[in-house]
């Protein structure tokens, strides 16, 4: 069961383009020792989609070694079914605790699919499967609670926003006879969550995933708490001077959401170096403002 802050670390690249374990190292203690609940290596914010299967791979055992037991470590998984299996069981090999399944690419199959590409990419291995819906992966009702009735499915993680779909889907599963007793978790999965974060708890999701937890867990872990002791006026206040902000900003380019995360994690003081096409990094007008923002939030008290 996990709980607390989920830390997305990014993917530090060197000039030549190589991956740099090293400053991934440096960026995974700082984020566990911040207080992170759990590491998720290797998926949206790591730049899944860019990391060939040998580069996964470290990436994954990067983290379990720093992580040590200290914090579950789950690793992405996704795309084509036969690399999402060739990831899961490159995931497990390298001492993942679990993965967050993501989507397939490109096309966007039925629910029945979507269950089969599910149960194919369980079946690949033994680690407990968070399973990503967003983009491509959308499942109705019914096959949520067929996915959730996976012995190995552990989670769902949300990240299209319905809440009207997903308010349904929670209630479906939990008191579905085969799911209701079990730990199924649900996650808010948005881009940066904290931003949708009182929305989801109405319907019964505590737990979400924090980009900026990257470079700012002072903001992130001050948010955390303020929500789940009910400061609403932090809440608030951090929601305008930071999350909201962050979001407009993000919204500006396609592929934001994670070239901001990266760039502000430089600005911080850890060069982990830029993205990888087809994102783009930030242009200098929008760094000066993202630098602002940090300012911003982390004055917020």
């Amino acid at each position: 069961m996990l709980k607390g802050i989920l830390f997305f670390p990014v993917t530090p690249f060197r000039e030549d383009g190589s991956i740099d374990t090293a400053k991934l190292s440096d960026h995974l203690r700082a984020g566990i020792e911040s207080g992170a609940g759990g590491v998720f290596a290797a998926c949206g914010t790591g730049e899944f989609h860019a990391l060939d299967p040998a580069e996964f791979a470290s990436v994954v055992r990067t983290a379990v070694r720093v992580a040590a037991g200290r914090v579950p470590v789950f690793a992405g998984a996704g795309g084509p079914l036969p690399l999402a299996r060739q990831y899961a069981r490159a995931a497990e090999e390298a001492g993942a605790d679990g993965l967050l399944l993501m989507p397939p690419y490109l096309v966007a199959g039925p629910p029945a699919g979507l269950v089969a590409y599910v149960r194919e990419v369980v079946a690949a291995g033994s680690l407990p499967v968070i399973v990503y819906q967003r983009g491509t992966a959308r499942f109705d009702v019914p096959a949520a609670v067929e996915v959730a009735r996976l012995p190995r499915v552990v989670g769902l993680k949300d990240g299209t926003g319905d809440l009207d779909l997903l308010a349904r889907i929670v209630t479906a599963v939990r008191t579905d006879p085969a799911t209701g007793g079990r730990d199924f978790q649900f996650f808010n999965g948005m881009p940066t969550a904290e931003g949708s974060q009182l929305a989801y708890r109405g319907i019964g999701v505590d737990l979400y995933s924090s980009a900026a937890f990257c470079f700012a867990p002072e903001t992130a872990l001050a948010f955390h708490r303020a929500v789940t002791t009910g400061d609403e006026d932090l809440v608030q206040r951090l929601l305008a001077g930071f999350f909201h902000p962050l979001v407009a900003l993000r919204e500006r380019v396609p592929g934001y959401a994670v070239s901001l995360v990266k760039a502000a994690v430089r600005l911080r003081g850890l060069d982990v170096g830029g993205v990888r096409p087809p994102l783009t990094d930030p242009t200098p007008g929008d760094l000066a403002e993202l630098e602002e923002i940090i300012a911003r939030g982390a004055a917020i008290r």
